[in-house]
């Protein structure tokens, strides 16, 4: 995770590596569905997943561009009739992503609810 967001240089840093492990070990891990994705036994990406929402969804910036995400994606939106998440406006690798993989833009934010300030995109699949 912190790997992917370093590599945004529009990404604030606003937590901690000590703040980033409290995240996934106290509310990710117990509250979402989480899959990892490994390479010799390396964590090279995860996604997580709550109800219709992908909460979290990064791979190291080396591993990009190989299929893992899309895999990801597809293993966890495959029983889901619907599936949202936000991504930032910023991030034009993940929306060419999202897009490619179904994902229709229907809402864009302007930053005010998410603690980065950044304006965001809702973007939802439906099959």
């Amino acid at each position: 995770m912190r790997a992917a967001l370093a590599s945004f240089d529009w990404m604030p840093v606003l937590h901690t590596p000590e703040q980033d492990l409290s995240f996934i070990r106290d509310i990710v891990l117990p509250n979402q569905q989480v899959t990892i994705a490994e390479a010799d036994n390396d964590i090279i990406g995860f996604i997580s997943v709550k109800g219709e929402w992908i909460e979290q969804l990064y791979l190291d910036p080396a591993w990009t561009g190989q299929g893992i995400g899309s895999r990801l994606v597809e293993e966890a939106a495959a029983i889901l009739p619907v599936v949202k998440l936000y991504c930032f406006q910023a991030n034009s690798g993940a929306r060419r992503f999202y897009e490619r993989h179904g994902f229709r833009a229907e809402a864009f934010g302007d930053g005010s609810t998410n603690e980065e300030g950044l304006p965001d995109i809702l973007y939802v699949r439906r099959r």
